[in-house]
């Protein structure tokens, strides 16, 4: 497990850093050893995808350490926050605290909400943002760490009850996914967003992805067309930048057909599935 880890994070971090992660998984492992999530998948194998998330984006030693370790002060008894600091250091210990704190207070205000009338749910909803936007004040390795957390529980929410797959799919859509697209993580925000509309609106979500497979290549080909002609404009003019094309991701093309529903438009009338950014250097 903890190959893939070091694979990703040894591509910019040096091996004195690395020897924290790796002592973070084994603690981890330790702590974890016996429990299993509700895949029946040993409990170890969601601390260590949360982390992998943290190495592709590139974060220090203390943020994947943290992400391994963001589970055991909650789920194990017999280690405290103290402990962790003793182990390691005082950063990993107040990051893996704030997630902590993060997540109880997520769960109190979840539990609010199912209490709630249903006129009282928004504003349940927006307390956990105000938390939210609070512990990424104090360090937003927090909330990305929390992020992390979410998308690989998405990644695997098949596993909980209907009812509870469509509650954290809307919380998803309403909370994280906004989140992570105010902080620019966009490989995240759109995962996040299909992962939980695929729930939410499984109908569409199934025609949406028949459609786009249907004409993948030539939906491929016209984003690099499209790209390839920008690039070429670019270097004309002497700007120093590097193009990228990717197509829509499904939630994306969905808000985009019910925009232009009103419009009388179809899938096929809609030609901007894609996006383009500039890197300028």
């Amino acid at each position: 497990m903890i190959e893939t880890i070091l694979l990703r994070a040894g591509e910019y971090l040096p091996d004195a850093k690395l020897a924290l992660v790796e002592r973070a998984f084994e603690y981890a492992s330790r702590a974890h050893e016996g429990q299993r999530r509700k895949s029946g998948e040993p409990f170890i194998e969601h601390p260590v995808q949360t982390a992998i998330i943290m190495a592709e984006l590139k974060m220090d030693a203390d943020t994947i350490s943290a992400a391994l370790l963001h589970d055991v002060a909650e789920d194990c008894d017999h280690i405290s926050i103290d402990d962790i600091r003793r182990e390691f250091n005082g950063s990993v210990a107040r990051l893996v605290d704030g997630v902590t704190k993060f997540t109880e207070a997520e769960i109190a205000v979840a539990e609010s909400a199912v209490r709630s009338p249903a006129g009282r749910r928004s504003r349940a909803q927006a307390e956990t943002i105000r938390k939210m936007l609070t512990a990424m004040a104090e360090d937003v390795r927090v909330v990305l760490i929390k992020l992390a957390d979410r998308l690989h529980n998405m990644r695997t929410i098949r596993y909980l009850p209907p009812a509870k797959r469509v509650e954290k799919a809307r919380e998803t859509l309403n909370i994280y996914a906004p989140l992570a697209h105010r902080l620019g993580i966009w490989g995240i925000k759109w995962q996040l967003e299909d992962l939980a509309f695929q729930q939410t609106n499984p109908e569409e979500y199934r025609a949406i992805s028949q459609r786009l497979n249907s004409k993948r290549e030539e939906r491929e080909e016209y984003v690099e067309e499209m790209r390839s002609d920008l690039q070429a404009r670019m270097d004309a003019a002497k700007i120093a930048a590097d193009t990228l094309g990717r197509p829509k991701h499904i939630y994306s093309i969905h808000n985009k057909i019910r925009k232009y529903a009103e419009r009388n438009k179809t899938l096929d009338d809609i030609h901007d599935l894609f996006a383009l950014r500039v890197l300028v250097e």
